[in-house]
């Protein structure tokens, strides 16, 4: 019986090791930006996590001077430019043991607002904002659509309605690349339908804000055409299937509709499922980059993602400010994770609970 626990022990030993390891692997991208985001320009590259910086110091004609190594001579003699202010020559010292290279920890939290100010064009805020408005709205519409829509599939009785359900889901099947054409055309040609139709030019007309009313390089089509998910009408079709009748059956005879049903009884049960959609897309409208690439052109309305691969173009080699600037866009996501995160591991124990 001991032989047994033993064993049983050390498999459990040897699994929360293993556990351990991976969420440290999956945290060495994270640490890697975050002490990257905190060097100086010239020690980006060198190796370790804790920022460093090095200083190089020699003794030229009896005093100490701030240096730079240029290379050492074939009769062993270094060659050192001196880096004081209003002092800029050349000098061939002995190799007497009085150059030396300091380490010392330097921590540049000036990063933080410099990247918040560099790029040339747009405010870093603004871009965040767009971003938090896009990845808002996607969101709340991806969430209340894909409610509506598996409530209708999992409670609702009509005509051929499993047969559109599965057309439906059919549509994960089709790859987004398919669908991005005929989606541009449509929302290029829709300002034009519209004023045709109802015979005015209201709907080209321009924001104060930026970008258009409606069509390509506008609010719409960065949000409307992403506020609909067959995955996310399929999970929660999932999940109202699991919601007691009994239950919906009381609520009708409290005089609850059919709305009412779906508002009082099954999305309070599933706010594990709710809170775990609408994790997964703000994640994902967040980090979107290509399609904000195609249908948006003027810099007022552009989000983050399009702002960091324009800030590395900018800026090349400044590898502490671009991190700087992702690690700020990436504390949105943690914070909405953090948020959500105890009815997502709610909506997994009850996944793994059967009978």
């Amino acid at each position: 019986m001991s032989a047994v626990v033993g064993r049983s022990l050390l498999r459990d030993r040897a699994g929360l090791a293993l556990l351990c390891l991976i969420a440290l692997s999956t945290l060495v991208p994270f640490v890697w930006a975050l002490s990257m985001s905190l060097k100086p320009e010239e020690s980006v590259f060198q190796p370790g996590i804790v920022p460093t910086s090095s200083e190089e110091v020699a003794v030229v004609d009896g005093r100490e001077v701030r240096v730079r190594l240029l290379r050492r001579l074939d009769d062993g003699r270094l060659r050192l430019k001196i880096a004081e202010p209003g002092e800029r020559r050349i000098v061939d010292v002995v190799d007497d043991g009085s150059w030396r290279r300091i380490e010392r920890v330097d921590v540049r939290w000036e990063n933080y607002p410099e990247a918040w100010g560099a790029y040339p064009f747009l405010s870093f805020g603004r871009a965040y904002v767009n971003s938090l408005v896009v990845a808002g709205l996607v969101t709340l519409g991806q969430v209340l659509t894909s409610a509506l829509a598996a409530y209708a599939f999992a409670r609702l009785r009509f005509p051929g309605r499993d047969v559109l359900f599965f057309g439906y889901l059919a549509t994960m099947m089709v790859p987004g690349a398919v669908t991005m054409i005929p989606t541009f055309v449509l929302l290029k040609n829709l300002p034009d339908g519209l004023n045709w139709l109802l015979g005015t030019d209201y709907f080209s007309r321009q924001l104060v804000l930026g970008g258009n009313l409606l069509g390509i390089d506008s609010y719409f089509a960065l949000i409307m055409p992403r506020c609909f998910s067959a995955y996310g009408t399929f999970m929660l079709r999932q999940y109202f299937l699991g919601v007691p009748r009994e239950l919906e059956e009381a609520a009708y005879l409290d005089g609850c509709s059919s709305f009412g049903v779906l508002r009082h009884v099954c999305l309070p049960l599933a706010k594990p499922a709710l809170a775990t959609l609408a994790i997964f897309t703000f994640m994902w409208a967040w980090g979107d980059f290509f399609w904000p690439l195609i249908v948006t052109r003027s810099d007022e309305i552009k989000t983050l993602p399009l702002l960091l691969q324009a800030f590395q173009g900018s800026y090349g080699a400044r590898w502490n400010l671009l991190m700087a600037a992702s690690v700020m866009g990436l504390l949105p996501m943690l914070v909405v994770f953090l948020i959500g995160q105890r009815h997502f591991i709610e909506g997994i124990k009850l996944g793994a609970v059967k009978g």
